[in-house]
């Protein structure tokens, strides 16, 4: 299954840049550093759904837990493995970029390098909350349902501020992982973006390793 996904996330992200390049004539990766985010929407909750929603609807989340390792290496050890597929997906999309190489255009590595980086950072956190939300039930639809949901508020949070107080404004932005995503794909590798980033992927997979061991005395 989670191969098919892959594949669906390569077809999508060539889709996209395919339009811009021959349609459009513009010879970036901006077109494609805009759509693979709303592509994480809905390809990381689906990867994600069934790592731990489906060892407890087989009962073998039990049986893990028998085994001499800490919950949290159980964790994190189905966590990369989620990485790693996003990884692999963003990897197929560098052909675009070996293209464009190719062809002769003026391309600003650095400023591709830095998408990258703010893309795999995101996907980084949406795993994360990818298998919180797989650790809250035993239903891999569910798990996909509330993965979206919180996936969308955080990537949304910066479009809300007209919405919310000016004194909770800059909170609300911080929160956004589309704000930090921004930054980065400018070129701006501050490192107030890192810490954003990895403070958010640690937070979720500490509530996940939280669940995960309450699993045991429920």
């Amino acid at each position: 299954m989670a191969y098919i996904f892959l594949v669906v996330f390569a077809l999508v992200n060539g889709y996209f840049f395919t339009n811009t390049f021959f349609l459009y004539d513009q010879s970036d990766m901006r077109a494609l550093f805009s759509i693979v985010p709303l592509v994480y929407l809905f390809f990381i909750p689906a990867v994600s759904m069934g790592v731990i929603s489906r060892e407890k609807g087989l009962g073998t989340i039990e049986i893990l837990a028998t085994l001499p390792i800490r919950d949290f290496d159980l964790v994190l050890g189905k966590y990369l493995a989620v990485f790693t597929l996003i990884f692999v997906g963003l990897l197929t999309s560098s052909i675009h970029y070996i293209t464009l190489t190719f062809v002769g255009t003026n391309i600003d590595h650095g400023a591709i390098f830095s998408g990258y980086l703010g893309l795999a950072l995101m996907g980084g956190v949406y795993a994360a909350i990818g298998i919180f939300s797989s650790s809250l039930t035993d239903n891999q639809v569910v798990a996909f349902i509330i993965g979206i949901a919180i996936v969308m508020v955080f990537f949304l949070m910066d479009q809300l501020l007209v919405f919310v107080p000016s004194s909770m404004a800059g909170i609300v932005q911080y929160l956004s992982t589309g704000f930090h995503l921004s930054n980065i794909s400018r070129g701006v590798i501050d490192t107030r973006n890192l810490i954003y980033f990895l403070s958010m992927i640690s937070f979720f997979l500490f509530l996940t390793t939280h669940n995960v061991e309450s699993r045991k005395w429920s």
